[in-house]
């Protein structure tokens, strides 16, 4: 199969979104902590995922994956703290039900802290809306504090990258089992923004090449690890040289799940991200290096500025805000390089 684009990053999939993705010519669709699987237990459950799976079928859209499970049900294992066994537990139901649903793919994160942005009206190309990321100004907070995935408790004692791979190793352990089992994929998203810094009192792991193939290494082969390839998060670590270095370590080995496509200008300590072609990379340089190392999955469109008429930028979730100028333009360009590079 070929590489292909679906709309991602859905957070609350209603009538406007199907028929946003419709209109832009795509046939499926990958979801972010939807709001459509807010049920009354501590897992995704069997009903809702369904309901879900059979709207998106009526809609003419097929399901590509599910990206991140809620923070109040995953941010004890990401901690290491009393109570994950009995959230990894859920989260073996969840896998379960996902299975049983006609799932396959899961995507998952290991920031206690979450995304980290500085400022989230930084401005960008023509006075577009962006985010950004300066670790001068990290001291003063997450702007993006409030966002559903960063209202965990607070972190009274830091956590060091040395318990974070810990806390990482005891999560693979216990869920590639039960992943194998049922045949769900597993996709890592590495780091954002990728500096060891305690942000918020967790230092993080998953900041460079190197330690995403550690990050490979440490799943033993499993069929059911793989990479969630955000590609802004990699560029942040150091441009195209850096993706390159991941789609070479990863790509062969068919560990590159799907990919997040997304730029920014400039790398850490300090970056802002931009719309596609003005970045780090060369969008079509970095499709056809996917397709000749065998990357045969799905790209989703991700963060995306925001442009004249837009609500805002991506810390706004509801369905207006999602369906904007901005990412239209994200879908229309990917579609264009697709295009021309599958007739070359």
């Amino acid at each position: 199969m070929a590489i292909r684009l679906s709309l991602g990053h859905i957070d609350e999939f209603d009538d406007t979104v199907a028929q946003f993705a419709v209109q832009l010519g795509l046939p499926s669709v990958q979801f972010h902590t939807p709001s459509n699987l807010a049920g009354d237990t501590p897992y995704w459950g069997v009903p809702e995922l369904r309901a879900l799976r059979e709207r998106c079928d009526r809609a003419g859209l097929a399901i590509e994956g599910l990206e991140n499970v809620p923070a109040e049900q995953f941010w004890k294992i990401q901690r290491g703290v009393d109570g994950r066994d009995e959230q990894i537990e859920n989260y073996h139901r969840t896998i379960r039900n996902m299975a049983a649903t006609g799932y396959s793919l899961l995507g998952f994160n290991f920031l206690p802290t979450y995304v980290w942005r500085t400022d989230m009206n930084a401005v960008g190309r023509g006075g577009a809306g962006v985010t950004s990321f300066d670790a001068a100004d990290a001291h003063r907070g997450n702007a993006l504090a409030g966002y559903k995935l960063s209202s965990a408790p607070p972190i009274e004692e830091v956590i060091d990258a040395d318990r974070m791979w810990e806390n990482y190793q005891y999560f693979l352990d216990a869920v590639l089992p039960v992943a194998e089992e049922v045949g769900m994929r597993l996709a890592l998203h590495p780091d954002d923004p990728p500096v060891r810094d305690a942000l918020g009192g967790a230092e993080r792991i998953f900041i460079t090449p190197a330690a995403i193939a550690e990050a490979a290494r440490r799943a033993g082969g499993s069929p059911s690890w793989g990479l969630n390839f955000c590609l802004g998060t990699v560029s942040e670590m150091g441009g195209e040289p850096a993706i390159n270095e991941v789609i070479d370590l990863l790509g062969p080995k068919g560990q590159i799940f799907y990919v997040h496509f997304r730029d920014v200008s400039g790398t850490v300590p300090r970056f802002s991200e931009c719309f596609l072609g003005e970045g780090n990379f060369d969008p079509a340089r970095v499709i056809r290096r996917l397709a000749s190392v065998g990357f045969d999955g799905f790209m989703i469109d991700d963060h995306v500025p925001a442009m004249v008429g837009d609500i805002a930028t991506w810390g706004d979730t509801s369905p207006e805000a999602y369906c904007s100028r901005g990412r239209a333009y994200a879908i229309g360009y990917l579609q264009g390089v697709l295009n021309a590079i599958s007739g070359d």
